[in-house]
């Protein structure tokens, strides 16, 4: 943990700016930084820069979202990430990865994705950095960062350095296989600054108790529509031999609290009044048979048995369907709770955006102090989101170092 007490005898190299973390926020801060003529120290613990952006996308790294907006980020704050997401756009990332003849696609809901691999993003950056004379440091341990006379002082490893400005760029707690750690809420408490706090988000749900019975469709998906309060989403969802995943549920869960319930459309493209429909055109049928029509066979199964509908629908009264079709379109799961930071794509919650401007990302009570990417209490939707408000909010420090 950073200590504000600890002194070093060593004399210190100087920057302009120092910037903790190599992932893709502190990586296009130092870029742009670099690039506008200042001198510029990456630091990062790990052995290799962007470890997060490698394993993104099956390795092809869903690098943005063409409609990346402020209204697919949730926060304390939900105005805060407006003006960084406005001045640097997915189009203008978009446009650095076409510069360096990098090949993408899309897929659905506005995803890009490298043809490639992920690598080719991780390279442009380093070679963006490149550019600006960025120096970077990895396996260079943080140990202790000071401040005194306007200036910060990083020990990390056997590197001392100094500079006027420390971007905070170390991420949160999810997938910490990687080498996640919650240092950027340390070092910001150190600083004063107030911590929203953090949990996993865009991460699988289990369930226990009654429920227990869905565990045993583990491997079965189906395209529904997942709420969690008035967040909805509509993509698969799957279940596993822990409880629910899959898009929709990854993305209901940034949404969703402890003891609350997440509701579940199974029929998403049916006219309302289907099951009267379907016991008027096929009478002799039960309710499993129905449902396949339109479901996956155990999925259908599992749900038939629930609804407690036995024999033919011809023989089942139309109140009775009528209220099993309204249980399906809000079929009401209870969570007891997440598979954890090392199953969450990301972390919700973080250094507090009241502390910061959102212009520049710098403290305001702490002057040269500034907080970017997955650190700060701004969360994206799966799907490139999280990785557009990296560049957004590093684009916008780096223009303000």
């Amino acid at each position: 943990m950073p200590n504000r007490a600890t002194g070093s005898a060593m004399r210190p190299d100087w920057y302009d700016a120092i910037i903790l973390g190599a992932g893709g926020a502190g990586l296009m801060c130092a870029a742009i930084a670099g690039q506008r003529g200042r001198r510029v120290l990456v630091l990062d613990h790990a052995d290799a820069p962007g470890k997060k952006i490698l394993i993104s996308g099956g390795g092809r790294c869903n690098f943005t979202n063409i409609g990346a907006g402020p209204e697919q980020y949730h926060s304390a704050n939900p105005h805060f990430a407006k003006s960084a997401l406005r001045r640097y756009t997915a189009a203008d990332f978009l446009a650095l990865v076409e510069r360096h003849r990098i090949a993408w696609h899309e897929k659905t809901l506005g995803q890009l994705f490298c043809d490639g691999s992920a690598r080719q993003i991780v390279s442009m950056l380093l070679d963006e950095c490149g550019s600006g004379q960025v120096t970077v440091r990895l396996g260079a341990e943080v140990r202790s960062v000071e401040q005194a006379d306007g200036m910060f002082t990083v020990t990390a490893g056997e590197t001392v350095a100094a500079a006027p400005a420390l971007v905070i760029a170390t991420g949160g707690p999810s997938i910490p296989k990687l080498g996640a750690t919650g240092f950027a809420y340390d070092l910001a408490r150190q600083f004063g600054l107030k911590i929203v706090e953090p949990r996993p988000a865009l991460v699988p749900l289990t369930l226990g108790g009654d429920q227990l019975l869905f565990r045993e469709l583990s491997g079965v998906a189906a395209e529904v529509v997942a709420s969690s309060g008035r967040a909805q989403f509509r993509e698969a969802a799957l279940f596993t031999h822990r409880g629910l995943s899959g898009p929709a549920i990854l993305q209901v869960s940034s949404y969703w609290r402890h003891g609350q319930a997440i509701a579940i459309d199974f029929l998403p493209d049916a006219e309302s009044g289907w099951l009267k429909a379907a016991k008027l055109a096929r009478p002799g049928s039960a309710m499993a048979a129905a449902l396949k029509a339109t479901l996956p066979a155990r999925l259908a199964e599992t749900l038939g048995e629930r609804l407690e509908i036995g024999g033919d629908l011809g023989n089942v009264p139309d109140r009775r369907l009528e209220a099993a079709e309204q249980r399906l379109r809000a079929w009401q799961f209870v969570p007891n709770g997440t598979e954890g930071f090392a199953k969450a794509e990301v972390t919700a919650g973080g250094i507090s955006t009241a502390e910061l401007s959102s212009r520049t990302m710098e403290a305001k009570r702490v002057p040269g102090l500034y907080a970017i990417g997955e650190a700060v209490d701004v969360t994206g939707w799966l799907g490139g989101y999280n990785f557009q408000w990296a560049w957004a909010s590093g684009w916008a420090a780096g223009q303000a170092l």
